[in-house]
């Protein structure tokens, strides 16, 4: 039972401390990208460590399960692990993990099954604001859908025929390169996938509400998100012009005055713009990605050593 307690204790500190390190570091900011690459790792590290746990636990438990997790381990290797010592707790343990994996895989069901359903009324709710002109035949690829709204807004509609959408509102109040710079923002979103990474987050947060890193990684998806979004449309037409059409679209919800609003990360987002923080050095970024992919590796490491130790 030492390996999967190991394990576990790994787990629980990278839990505990990494949400509060990377909440103190001001680069997440200046590359959200990398900041989304490091919190992914910091959480498959954590994954990884209780499947690991279960996988040794359900083996010192059970010898039809260690006769598969051995199988293709050379001699000698099974009995640097010690797992016909572990005693009645490794079952129990393997029990719980198994469960704490299906409940995982139950929340991330439930979590795409709801947004497909959003999806789908909002789909239904388009085509009944904007349906097709007869005649007009669907189109494949993306489609922009122009709304008549009086509010300002733009946002893109994922799916297996995904569509950017738009208000006249917004088309009345952007300019030019703005209105470029909102689609360019959307598009960048659907590019890099982020409905997928909203929608992990979103199902470990629900569903392990108690565990610190997991309820952060959802906050700070949803975040880092929209600023690496901001980044693609400034790298073709400026930070001051993004940084313009947030304003023009946001600025009629109250989202720049005194009192807090859902919307409350535009004003930063727009600050974090203007002020143009300088991006790391591309050294440091490619060994701050190197760092953030090993990780998951420490478990790995971890979980091999006694076997790595019997095969000298």
């Amino acid at each position: 039972m030492t390996l999967p307690l190991a394990l576990l204790v790994l787990a629980g500190l990278a839990a505990a401390v990494a949400p509060r390190v990377l909440a103190r570091s001001s680069w997440p900011e200046r590359e959200p990208v990398l900041g989304l690459w490091m919190w992914q790792c910091v959480v498959a590290a954590v994954l990884l460590c209780c499947v690991l746990a279960m996988a040794f636990s359900a083996a010192a438990a059970w010898q039809a399960v260690r006769a598969h997790v051995f199988a293709p381990a050379p001699s000698g290797v099974e009995e640097a692990y010690a797992l016909g010592s572990s005693g009645p707790w490794a079952g129990l343990l393997a029990v719980l993990l198994a469960c704490g994996g299906a409940w995982t895989g139950a929340m991330l069901l439930r979590e795409v099954h709801e947004a497909r359903t959003r999806r789908r009324r909002r789909r239904a709710e388009l085509r009944e604001r904007a349906p097709r002109l007869p005649g007009e035949e669907p189109s494949e690829g993306d489609r922009l859908v122009v709304l008549e709204g009086a509010k300002p807004g733009a946002w893109w509609l994922p799916g297996s025929a995904p569509r950017l959408v738009i208000t006249t509102a917004a088309l009345r109040r952007l300019r030019g390169r703005q209105l470029d710079a909102v689609l360019e923002h959307e598009q960048g979103h659907a590019r890099a996938r982020h409905d997928w990474l909203l929608h992990c987050s979103s199902a470990l947060a629900v569903g392990f509400p108690r565990v610190p890193v997991f309820a952060a990684f959802r906050d700070q998806v949803h975040t880092l998100v929209e600023m690496a979004a901001d980044d693609t449309a400034s790298r073709r037409f400026g930070r001051l012009t993004i940084a313009l059409a947030l304003v023009e679209l946001n600025e009629e919800r109250g989202v720049f005055g005194p009192c807090p609003t859902p919307l409350a990360q535009v004003p930063h987002r727009v600050h974090r713009l203007l002020t143009a923080p300088p991006r790391p050095p591309v050294a440091r970024r490619l060994r701050m990605t190197a760092a953030a992919a090993l990780v998951p590796a420490v478990p790995l490491l971890v979980a091999f050593v006694p076997g790595l130790s019997a095969l000298r």
